[in-house]
């Protein structure tokens, strides 16, 4: 029954994320979980008392997963600089995984407290990943370089999200050198 249960949730995460990824939060109802699910909408209540709720444990399901892959491709390089390269080029990498997209989708939405803090932790996880390469760079506040380099990271995800007259590598590449020559002034 346990196993069943964690199947049927798994599910529910994953139309979940179809569903934010094509349609952005308007799209995540419970009819449509129902739906893309084969449950019972009232099956779905059973899950998740709210579509916050849903929001908030596809934080917590995927955010360590993004980060895993951003720290394995920092863990990759040995130099600062290229640490630095490898976090903002995997970030803009999982621009097309719909996981990400679902998670962009979440972001852009009015979600309770709690939602609201889970993605802000996440983020903050995600950012502490490049605090140490910025103090081997010999920035003095390396947790302020490393909020303004997510900021530009931000930046080209949206502009990459916004489908871009530029070509996603454009995108990636003016990126980067901002980043750098940033981090090394």
């Amino acid at each position: 029954m346990a196993e069943h249960r964690s199947m049927q949730r798994a599910a529910l995460l994953d139309a979940a994320r179809s569903l934010l990824s094509e349609g952005g939060t308007e799209a995540l109802t419970f009819p449509a979980l129902a739906e893309r699910t084969g449950l019972a909408r009232s099956s779905v209540y059973e899950y998740f008392r709210s579509r916050a709720a849903v929001v908030e444990e596809l934080c917590e399901v995927d955010f360590p997963v993004w980060a895993a892959e951003v720290g394995a491709a920092m863990a990759a390089v040995d130099s600062a600089e290229g640490k630095v390269e490898a976090y903002v080029r995997k970030q803009l990498e999982l621009v097309g995984d719909r996981r990400h997209r679902a998670v962009v989708a979440i972001s852009a939405s009015e979600l309770d407290a709690g939602a609201r803090e889970k993605i802000r932790a996440a983020h903050g996880g995600l950012v502490a990943l490049i605090v140490d390469a910025l103090a081997d760079l010999g920035h003095r506040e390396p947790r302020l370089a490393a909020m303004l380099l997510q900021g530009v990271v931000d930046a080209a995800v949206r502009r990459l999200e916004l489908g871009a007259a530029e070509e996603p590598g454009v995108i990636a590449d003016a990126a980067v050198a901002m980043v750098l020559r940033g981090v090394r002034g």
